[in-house]
């Protein structure tokens, strides 16, 4: 199917969602819901297809809270009904996704403790993402920041060619462009990334590991300590 939550379930309780999930194709820029939108549909990207968690200021500027791709599911950590959304979701990789409406999946959990159980560990796994984002916002510099991202986009397109932007980028770690422009610049003379106008080339992992804050170990541990069933 692409998506590791999903496949990470039992036949039979993955026999609960199959016969309501719709595979759509999502486009670079979608936004699947901005914030104070009811959500009432649940996205689970596949293979390379990977979205963005955003909070959004007043002044309307954004910066990235949490990054989901096939090893997880957007929306679907809300219950049925009318609970908005408190940040945006857009799509930065795009690629394909199953969708199902959010109160099927509710449903599921309702009838499979193990569904329930899955997709509550899995929520864990992304609050833990969300409070590391502030730390690293807060504590760490571009070039750390930077790499953090880049290894988690890594890790989730499964590419070692990551169609990404410097304007992207830029909002995401919520720095100028010219920053962002610096820190490509370093990373490729270290010989850890080719950039290319549009696209960013994983030359050397471990280098990028390196030079990457302590973040993205400290949410991947974390990760497979939850969700032992989802290791690669």
């Amino acid at each position: 199917m692409g998506n590791r939550l999903l496949a990470a379930l039992r036949v039979v309780d993955r026999g609960l969602l199959e016969p309501h999930l719709k595979v759509v194709a999502l486009r670079r820029g979608q936004v699947l819901f901005e914030p104070g939108d009811d959500v009432t549909m649940t996205h689970f990207p596949c293979r390379v297809t990977m979205a963005s968690l955003q909070v959004v200021t007043s002044s309307g500027r954004e910066i990235e809270a949490a990054t989901v791709g096939r090893e997880g599911a957007i929306g679907g950590l809300v219950s049925a009904g009318a609970k908005p959304a408190f940040g945006r979701a857009v799509v930065q990789a795009p690629g394909a996704a199953l969708l199902i409406e959010t109160a099927r999946l509710e449903d599921a959990k309702n009838r499979s403790p193990a569904v329930g159980d899955l997709f509550d560990r899995y929520a864990d796994t992304v609050v833990a993402q969300l409070m590391q984002s502030i730390a690293c916002n807060a504590l760490h510099d571009i070039e750390e920041r930077a790499c953090r991202w880049l290894l988690a986009a890594h890790d989730r397109t499964g590419d070692h060619l990551i169609l990404l932007t410097q304007e992207s980028l830029a909002e995401m770690l919520g720095v100028q462009r010219t920053s962002v422009t610096a820190v490509s610049r370093a990373l490729q003379a270290k010989g850890l990334i080719r950039y290319r106008r549009g696209r960013v080339e994983v030359l050397d992992r471990a280098g990028l590991e390196r030079s990457a804050c302590e973040c993205y170990r400290a949410v991947e541990d974390h990760f497979a300590r939850l969700l032992p069933e989802m290791a690669e």
